[in-house]
């Protein structure tokens, strides 16, 4: 297994500290850090805070997300689909979890709410061209791939 230290802070005494749930989680479990239960209702969106911020080695992401249990069995999942935390952000990690079911969800203190994979990246140096190398596939888009 390769580890990599990931320094953390907490900003609230009730913090949750990032676990994993089993050996071999690739996402870390991140904890709603509140005073007090929360309602999300159909359709809407709230901002959870864990209560920590993170120190990640540079050239890797803190990507943020959806727990399936929670997305699964209760319809609240991430607002952005994918959370993007740089490597130089030092602020809070805050959720935004949007309700895409009918019911209103209640989210409770030290809830898992989200999950954090950590993953390497690489930093594009971007330079225009008059023309790109052919491939394959050329400009075929959206679903060009798929049955014929």
């Amino acid at each position: 297994m390769k580890t990599c230290k990931v320094y953390f802070k907490k900003l609230n005494g009730s913090a949750v500290m990032p676990s994993y749930g089993s050996e071999y989680a690739a996402g870390a479990d991140l904890y709603a850090c509140l005073d007090a239960p929360v309602a999300i209702a159909p359709g809407e969106t709230q901002f959870i805070h864990t209560g920590i911020a993170v120190e990640l080695p540079e050239y890797t992401v803190g990507l943020i997300y959806a727990r399936s249990g929670l997305a699964c069995k209760k319809g609240v999942a991430p607002a952005n689909k994918v959370g993007v935390i740089d490597c130089d952000y030092r602020g809070e990690i805050i959720i935004a979890l949007h309700n895409h079911s009918d019911a209103p969800v209640i989210v409770e203190p030290a809830e898992r709410v989200a999950q954090m994979v950590i993953a390497p990246y690489i930093y594009g140096e971007y330079e225009e061209k008059d023309e790109l190398s052919p491939s394959v596939r050329g400009v075929g888009g959206f679903g060009s791939t798929g049955s014929k």
